[in-house]
């Protein structure tokens, strides 16, 4: 077996941060963030899977809230680290950027470069227990309170608490969140099991099991055709032009390459991209050379079997993805990720990689099965041939984009410098003319929104843009829609959503969020969307502890704030609970919402291409049962003030 002990640990330094500001690194303390933790403990034994020594992963959610995760890799190194002068396991788990991916020696591959995952979960832990199976024993160490050792060492090295063979290696992580930092500490079970389900059709053959101690659930994963069950399971209650999916894989340099993809009857692509399994929702350069070499190879094939006349363009791209549902994987050595998210894959050699490796297999696949092949030049013509018919009606819709009035609608920013300006969309007149009042005039422009725009989902452009409520929203954009559509042209740097914190404002976020997700992702992925975050209470109190005497106050954004507040021993005078943003003076309303200096803002991103879709269908179509049963799964989570 490979060597691997403390000296191939890297060090980089630091923990402190991670407990003051944890959203920098697992986005937010809600339940997404709650539920990241998981994914970072179970990335490690994905990188050891990937490595070619783990076979298994467990997952066990406690009937006392805590989750464990054992994986039968390698095991964490328990040697004395050659610079810090203790186990090298403690130091993975009590020290930031502390990992074996950032040289090559031991992971050629990893998704987790930057060596915070471990020592970030023990930091936002109020408890976590490691045990490692190395060498015929079992070693254990223990930290409370975000990352502490309470673990007593013996001779410099963590005690041995049992026996095993040789052959059984690994490591076992437990940890129980710390619930003075997140908003809630109970997992969903739900949202763990969707989430292998997916890591194994990333991991061919990995075993990934499951089990619920609370309801007695228990789910094994294990595809042993990865990606191309993957697209099936995308496909499962769709329409399908051609039975089984597409399956191309091969490698180009040390890349490896894996892409899936079936056609169906729907007017939209639908194309998830991962990279060392992490799902880059912007895509980026393996997106885009797949993009070609699949317009490329059909346009070949389009013409040597007549489809295409010598005089004929060449079909577009878009008619040939139309319908399309792909999942593209790679492996890459050294991934470059544009953003600390890692949403966009930035290599160039990622594009020239996909593209040669779809290039040659697909042929030797079409030159197989020509009927598929036959099936989907079809469909590609025909999209050709109604988007040529619609182009007229389309055209002529969105040139009375130009003619919309905006000025009775829109107050502007006199600002005419997209990188500083900003607009609220608001809604009715009454929070408008108090959002007005409150602004910054030279920076901050305010769209007040008459009812409840339209719900665009599986609604055509030319239904859409009729609606006047969208088309002053498209015009005051200013950056178009559709195929005119230039992110460029966009006259804000942020389009804020504020609505009240009631049923109402919920739905029309729900509807404003939906359209931009549709006919407008680009704003969502470039992260100009946000969601204005007014505060939900404002209490007077009288602070706690010695020379804090006098009458203060304070705004509370939600109720797990203010549960904290009161934890804290303060004296509440009053506490006042804001229904909407017409019961905040205006004075009140910027120095809570408006102003940049002292506002909270949620932005608006999509972490997951494939939940974005299906909840958004889900929750936004007419197909009524699903939606019924996702409320009556959810319903004991909500918070409703009705």
């Amino acid at each position: 077996m490979e060597q691997y002990n403390g000296s191939h640990i890297v060090v980089l330094e630091g923990l402190e941060a991670v407990r003051k500001r944890p959203g920098m690194y697992i986005g937010s303390t809600g339940p997404r963030g709650l539920h990241h933790l998981i994914w970072e403990i179970i990335d490690n034994g994905i990188d050891e899977h990937l490595a070619g020594f783990c076979s298994r992963i467990d997952v066990t959610l406690l009937k006392d809230g805590g989750i464990e995760i054992a994986d039968n890799g390698r095991g964490v190194p328990v040697d004395i680290h050659p610079t810090k002068h203790i186990p090298t396991a403690r130091v993975v788990y009590t020290i930031l950027h502390a990992g074996g991916k950032f040289g090559n020696s031991v992971y050629k591959v990893s998704g987790g470069l930057h060596g915070v995952g471990a020592s970030v979960v023990n930091a936002l832990s109020k408890r976590m227990i490691v045990e490692i199976k190395k060498d015929g024993k079992i070693y254990r160490d223990e930290y409370i309170n975000g990352g502490h050792p309470v673990t007593e060492l013996v001779d410099g090295y963590l005690p041995v608490v049992g026996k095993c063979s040789k052959s059984d290696t690994g490591t076992k992580v437990t940890f129980y969140p710390d619930d003075t930092i997140f908003e809630t500490v109970e997992f969903k079970a739900d949202i763990i099991m969707k989430k292998l389900k997916e890591i194994a059709f990333l991991n061919k053959n990995l075993l990934i099991t499951f089990t619920d101690q609370i309801t007695g659930i228990t789910k094994s994963y294990q595809e042993e055709h990865g990606i191309k069950s993957f697209v099936s399971y995308i496909t499962r209650d769709m329409n399908v032009l051609h039975e089984e999916p597409v399956y191309l894989e091969g490698k180009s340099g040390e890349i490896e390459v894996e892409i899936a993809f079936q056609y169906t009857d729907s007017f939209s692509e639908q194309i998830n991209a991962y990279c060392n399994c992490i799902n880059v929702v912007d895509g980026g350069t393996l997106v885009t050379g797949f993009k070609t070499a699949l317009t490329r190879v059909l346009n070949q094939y389009a013409r040597e079997l007549g489809y295409l006349k010598e005089k004929d363009d060449n079909l577009d791209g878009r008619d040939i993805r139309n319908g399309i549902v792909a999942v593209i994987s790679i492996k890459h050595p050294d991934p470059q990720f544009e953003g600390q998210t890692k949403t966009k894959l930035g290599n160039t050699d990622a594009k020239s990689a996909v593209d040669e490796v779809f290039s040659s297999e697909a042929q030797r696949w079409f030159d197989k099965n020509v009927e598929v092949l036959k099936a989907i030049l079809e469909n590609s013509i025909k999209s050709y041939n109604a988007r040529k018919a619609s182009d007229k009606a389309r055209t002529a819709v969105l040139k009375q984009l130009n003619e919309v009035d905006t000025r009775s609608k829109l107050a502007s920013c006199s600002s005419k410098k997209p990188e500083e300006c900003e607009i609220y969309i608001v809604e009715g007149d009454s929070a408008g003319g108090t959002v007005k009042t409150a602004r910054n005039r030279k920076t901050q422009a305010v769209l007040p929104l008459r009812g409840k725009i339209l719900n665009v989902e599986k609604a055509t452009l030319e239904k859409i843009l009729v609606n006047n409520e969208i088309k002053t929203m498209i015009a005051a954009f200013g950056c178009g829609i559709g195929e005119d559509f230039d992110i460029s042209k966009l006259r804000y740097d942020k389009i804020i959503i504020l609505t009240d914190a009631d049923v109402d404002g919920a739905h029309i976020s729900t509807l404003l969020l939906t359209f931009f997700y549709r006919f407008m992702p680009e704003l969502i992925l470039e992260g100009k969307v946000y969601k204005g975050m007014p505060p939900l209470y404002r209490v007077e109190y009288e602070a706690a502890g010695k020379g804090k005497k006098g009458k203060q106050s304070k705004y509370l954004y939600n109720d797990f704030e203010l549960e904290k507040f009161r934890k804290e021993g303060h004296k509440i005078l009053n506490l006042q609970r804001y229904k909407g943003l017409g019961e905040m003076d205006a004075q009140q309303l910027w120095e809570t919402t408006l102003n940049p200096e002292t506002r909270v803002l949620a932005q608006i991103t999509i972490s997951d291409t494939l939940e974005a879709d299906e909840i958004t269908t889900m929750l936004m179509s007419s197909n009524v049962p699903p939606r019924r049963n996702f409320i009556m799964q959810e319903a004991k989570y909500a918070k409703l003030d009705i």
